[in-house]
């Protein structure tokens, strides 16, 4: 199963695009034995200040279609790692081809895009900045691919 990271706004280089990069190449390289990935980003921006609608469409232009839908709300479940990595190994094992996990802009994420989601998920109760809730995001696919992979990164 292919992973998809759809996001609002190009993260430009700095310390949150190197620990990005680097959580999802290894989430790739560790998910490979495992049928997941790769892993790749897809950021889109609204130039024309449309709003979380015209935020939504793009987001949905950028999730393949048939896609297990996951977005980023801080309304959303939280889940334990291990729970997040079954949730994918579930999605895996049901035949799906594609994952999305979606990041929405300042706004966060329109509800029409929200209530077609498989799941809504949530990093706590606080509020992140969006390049966070990115890295957030990528170190917990690579540290659901080292779960499913039994590697010794995830401590209980």
């Amino acid at each position: 199963m292919r992973l998809h990271l759809c996001v609002v706004g190009r993260l430009r280089a700095g310390p949150e695009r190197d620990l990005i990069d680097d959580y999802l190449d290894r989430a790739t390289r560790t998910g490979r034995g495992l049928g997941l990935g790769p892993v790749s980003e897809h950021a889109v921006e609204d130039r024309k200040g449309g709003g979380m609608a015209a935020e939504a469409a793009l987001l949905t232009r950028a999730v393949p279609d048939g896609a297990r839908l996951c977005v980023l709300d801080e309304r959303g479940k939280a889940l334990s790692s291990p729970e997040f990595a079954d949730t994918l190994a579930g999605w895996r094992d049901g035949g799906a081809a594609n994952a999305a996990f979606v990041i929405g802009g300042a706004d966060g994420v329109d509800p029409t895009l929200r209530d077609n989601a498989d799941l809504v998920l949530s990093l706590g109760r606080m509020v992140w900045p969006h390049m966070l809730a990115r890295v957030m995001l990528a170190e917990q696919l690579y540290r659901a691919t080292a779960i499913l992979a039994g590697t010794p990164y995830h401590r209980v």
